[in-house]
């Protein structure tokens, strides 16, 4: 197989593209399809935030359904992995980095190293996937504005110059169409770097209305977005822009995004002390009409 690693479009929003198989691998959830270049997004095999691209591929008048886009990886030695089973982290030397295309059903015989094939990705799910993703950075933001008088340390500074309570606490993220769920662990720990949870969890009803009106400001800006990459490939770095009323907010992120804020109707998060420990925060996007 090639030793490039995989050229991908999905970050200027490509939705369809053309390329080369370069690999075939059968696994037990089904066969898995490389191609040099590539418009689906993978799901990240260390940080799983954001789902794969679902959509087709064709070889010819075959077409076959990607359930999910995954990583992929194949050592200097020949070492073939998938998924959860890349035993480095992306972008660890002596390994190619490859998006994988996992098949629904049987895959056509056709679809082998070699072959020219098109691609096209689920656009409804990807602009939902898009807007859940921006949705979840923004409301990550607008969390650590609002918790911004609860430190007594400096914990460092997020994307927009305040105390980074999102970098510090948060302990997993998923997101989904039109939507993101995070989870923050208030224990010891952030407790000893300074952040006041006592006063937090008094004042919770009170933060979540400053987050939504914070929210409802920048999806009234219409602000811009924007992925900016550092190379072509799967393996290179990329940040997403926001061009917000504050300053310019830039995030390292793999993920795909909306190109501007007025593609929201609106973003609200509930925020839930399911524990003394824990805050869940459960982002929602409407898109606009």
């Amino acid at each position: 197989m090639s030793a490039a690693s995989t050229i991908v479009s999905f970050p200027a929003g490509a939705l369809e593209g053309e390329g080369v198989v370069t690999h075939r691998e059968s696994t037990p959830e089904g066969a898995v399809i490389v191609v040099d270049r590539t418009p689906f997004h993978p799901v990240d095999h260390t940080w799983p935030d954001q789902p794969g691209d679902s959509g087709v591929i064709g070889v010819g008048d075959e077409q076959a359904r990607v359930d999910e886009a995954v990583m992929a990886a194949v050592s200097d030695e020949g070492v073939f992995a998938v998924g959860a089973e890349i035993p480095v982290k992306r972008g660890a030397e002596g390994w190619t980095w490859l998006v994988g295309h996992r098949v629904a059903g049987q895959a056509p015989e056709r679809l082998v190293a070699g072959a020219s094939i098109t691609l096209a990705v689920d656009a409804v799910r990807r602009a939902g996937l898009s807007r859940g993703h921006t949705a979840c950075h923004l409301a990550s933001l607008a969390l650590d504005l609002a918790v911004a008088d609860l430190w007594r340390k400096d914990p460092g500074a997020d994307a927009l110059g305040n105390p980074d309570f999102e970098g510090r606490a948060n302990q997993s993220s998923r997101i989904h169409e039109d939507g993101a769920i995070d989870e923050y662990r208030l224990g010891k720990s952030l407790r000893r770097a300074g952040f006041d949870t006592e006063t937090f969890a008094s004042t919770l009803a009170a933060r979540e209305a400053q987050i939504n009106a914070q929210l409802a400001a920048w999806v009234s800006s219409g602000a811009s977005s924007r992925i900016e990459t550092e190379g072509s490939t799967i393996v290179d770095r990329r940040r997403w822009h926001c061009e917000l009323p504050e300053g310019e907010a830039v995030i390292l992120c793999g993920g795909t995004h909306v190109a501007s804020l007025s593609e929201f109707a609106s973003i609200s998060v509930a925020l839930e002390l399911t524990d003394p420990q824990l805050l869940v925060m459960t982002t929602t996007a409407v898109p606009a009409d």
